[in-house]
């Protein structure tokens, strides 16, 4: 297995990874403008990349992820839940669904909260083992925070599927499955992210404030208590994002 992840613009953190004996590849969170970087690398591991994934519609940065995977010829996948709103054809990831990329597999969680469409990736390496190596969390869980809930206009009920989607889908993985976010600090998309761009469930667990709270109406106030300015030009970049 390969891993790669690539800090970006605003913030943003993307990744990379396959299996370079069966020459596949995943590429996640691509924003645009780094679309060469990704081609460049599978030239390096000999791979070709079969699927670009975004973990939600992006309202903080204009996504590269359909004209990487219109270069490479890879399925560009969204969850199920975009259907509706974005104006072009794409692969539809459904929870519980499997991708494959040689002995490099990814489960989609379904993770809604921080938007409706909000995935993570859980991914195992079968050459290591059965359990999942470490999980891809988007805008869900960040190293030292969690996703904000209100970009929807509903931020009382986000926060509430939010809690849902963090105690149901990543808390029950085990404590040393790694993490990776899609931000890391200086991110609109949560409120005091960790400049370190990566940790581990048991350690979020310990040390992570909105993971200390179990009960669900606690962590709804916490969470809509102090919400951050709203990304700059969100709108345009929404519109960008799902536009044909």
């Amino acid at each position: 297995m390969f891993f790669k992840q690539l800090a970006t613009k605003e913030s943003s953190l993307s990744y990379f990874f396959g299996c370079g004996t069966l020459g596949k590849a995943i590429a996640v969170d691509v924003v645009a403008g780094d679309e060469a970087w990704f081609i460049e690398e599978a030239k390096k591991a000999n791979v070709t990349i079969s699927h670009v994934i975004d973990s939600h519609v992006h309202a903080d940065h204009y996504s590269g992820g359909r004209k990487l995977a219109e270069m490479v010829g890879a399925h560009y996948c969204l969850h199920e839940s975009d259907a509706s709103v974005v104006q072009f054809p794409f692969h539809p990831l459904h929870d519980g669904d499997v991708i494959e990329a040689g002995n490099v597999v990814a489960k989609v969680l379904h993770t809604p909260g921080h938007t409706m469409d909000s995935i993570c990736l859980a991914v195992t390496d079968k050459r290591r083992g059965e359990q999942p190596w470490f999980v891809i969390t988007g805008d869900t869980l960040f190293v030292g925070s969690v996703g904000r809930p209100d970009l929807a206009g509903r931020e009382k009920a986000m926060a509430a599927m939010l809690f849902d989607s963090i105690h149901a889908k990543l808390l029950t993985l085990p404590d040393e499955t790694e993490i990776f976010p899609g931000h890391q600090a200086g991110s609109a998309c949560g409120a005091g992210i960790s400049g370190k761009p990566s940790s581990t469930i048991g350690f979020e667990k310990r040390f992570n404030p909105g993971l200390h709270i179990t009960a669900m109406d606690e962590f709804v106030s916490y969470l809509t208590s102090e919400i951050p300015p709203r990304p700059a030009e969100m709108d345009k970049m929404v519109a960008a994002n799902i536009a044909a």
